[in-house]
């Protein structure tokens, strides 16, 4: 619903700016198209196998702590001072390992994104390229894609204010002409 108020908004305001021409816009669900591409799904599959091979390695580890930890915990009475530290010292370190390939494998800029970033975005290109295309030539001045949060995936170049952005706030015009 929400996204279905955003949409109308935006609507409303392409087609407000443009009195004397009409402004032509469609919209598609790149998830969709994404489920039903047999190479967005081979890319997939591949990934998912990469993840379970990570999580298998990382519940390995997790189970080896425990089963420390809880060994230690059983015998920390009847240990010295020194065995005790040593023991701590080494779930510590183990419990750090744990946490280091966590990160590694599926943090912010772990290899599962750049897996997914390797395996997804020759495919997601594919598709924006096409989205491009069919923009261009049926003559659509926006296109958006409508999964999730709506995403403006194609403007066409005449309806880009940022030079007169530029000069209106007295930017030298070295600057790009926008962000694409």
């Amino acid at each position: 619903m929400k996204n279905l108020l955003a949409l109308a908004a935006m609507l409303l305001l392409f087609g407000a700016g443009e009195a004397t021409a009409q402004t032509k816009i469609a919209y598609f669900n790149s998830e969709a198209i994404m489920k039903q591409l047999p190479d967005a799904q081979d890319a997939q599959k591949q990934l998912d196998q990469f993840v379970a091979e990570w999580q298998q390695e990382l519940n390995k580890m997790q189970t080896e702590w425990k089963n420390k930890f809880d060994d230690y915990d059983k015998r920390k009475l009847i240990m010295t001072e020194q065995r005790r530290a040593d023991a701590e010292r080494e779930l510590r370190e183990m419990d750090q390992k744990i946490v280091d390939f966590r990160t590694q494998k599926f943090g912010q800029n772990g290899e599962l994104f750049n897996k997914q970033n390797e395996l997804m975005k020759p495919v997601q290109d594919r598709v924006f390229k096409a989205v491009q295309d069919i923009a261009r030539e049926e003559g659509y001045d926006y296109v958006f894609d409508k999964s999730g949060d709506i995403l403006l995936m194609y403007a066409n170049e005449k309806y880009d204010l940022t030079q007169k952005v530029y000069e209106k706030l007295k930017v030298p015009t070295t600057a790009p002409s926008s962000a694409k």
